[in-house]
């Protein structure tokens, strides 16, 4: 299994650069380290290199990562499902 086979959208806040309000902002990370972070609190990391805890789902339409939406997009369609 490679690090891209199985993924799913949870979210983090990202800070921005400021300290103003962080925006939601949604990444892609691996499936099976979705629920160990969310019940263990470990950090997952997404496609674009960000690292967090899942402390929540996305609800449709939520704003996705830009890098990690043209990570995922470039992936072959075998390694998304």
């Amino acid at each position: 299994m490679t690090s891209t086979e199985v993924l799913e959208r949870p979210e983090e806040l990202t800070t921005d650069r400021t300290g103003d309000t962080p925006p939601e902002m949604f990444h892609y990370v691996r499936k099976n380290k979705v629920a160990e972070s969310a019940v263990l609190g470990n950090f997952v990391v997404a496609l674009c290199g960000e690292t967090f805890p899942v402390t929540k789902s996305p609800k449709p339409g939520s704003p996705v990562c830009p890098d990690c939406k043209k990570i995922f997009d470039s992936l072959p369609k075998g390694n998304k499902a």
